[in-house]
C-alpha cells in the first residue's frame, strides 16, 4: 500500500513538473495560521487554549455585569477584553483558537471593536464619563 502511494506521488511530481495546471484532486491542505496550540500538546485542552478562554471569560463577566443592571461597567469590560485579545494576538507567537484570520487582520478587528465598545460605554447616558461635543448636535438632528 505504501509503495503504491510513493509511486503515485512520484508520478504526480513528474507530471506536475511538466504541466503548469493544478492537480485535479487536492491531496493536502495548508494548516491555518491559528491551528497551532498556545501550549504544547502534553497539557490539557483548556490550558492549551488559555488566550481564548481568558477573553471569553472576561466577555462573559461583562455580559453578566450588563444583565445585573450595570451596562456601563459591562460594556467597558467587554471592550477591554477585545483590546486585550488584540494585544495577545500581537504579543504571543501562538494563541490557539484566538487566531481566526491573519495576525494583522485579527489585531485590527479586535482593536477597533474593543475601542468602539469602550467609547460607547464612556459616552453612555445618563451622566456620560466622556463628553463629546459634536454628539449632542448629531443626536439633535437625527433623533429629535
Amino acid at each position: 500500500m505504501r509503495a503504491e502511494r510513493d509511486e503515485e506521488r512520484a508520478a504526480s511530481a513528474a507530471e506536475g513538473s511538466r504541466s503548469r495546471r493544478f492537480p485535479p484532486v487536492t491531496r493536502d491542505t495548508a494548516r491555518p495560521e491559528g491551528s497551532g496550540r498556545a501550549v504544547p500538546g502534553a497539557v490539557s485542552t483548556p490550558a492549551r487554549q488559555w488566550p481564548m478562554l481568558s477573553v471569553l471569560t472576561a466577555t462573559a463577566a461583562g455580559l453578566l455585569a450588563t444583565a445585573m443592571g450595570h451596562p456601563r461597567i459591562g460594556c467597558l469590560v467587554i471592550g477591554v477584553a477585545l483590546i486585550a485579545a488584540g494585544a495577545l494576538r500581537r504579543v504571543l507567537p501562538s494563541v490557539g483558537m484566538l487566531a481566526v484570520r491573519s495576525r494583522f487582520t485579527d489585531m485590527v478587528t479586535y482593536g477597533l471593536l474593543g475601542v468602539a465598545i469602550t467609547l460607547l460605554a464612556l459616552v453612555m447616558e445618563p451622566k456620560p464619563w466622556l463628553n463629546v461635543p459634536f454628539l449632542e448636535t448629531a443626536v439633535r438632528f437625527t433623533v429629535r
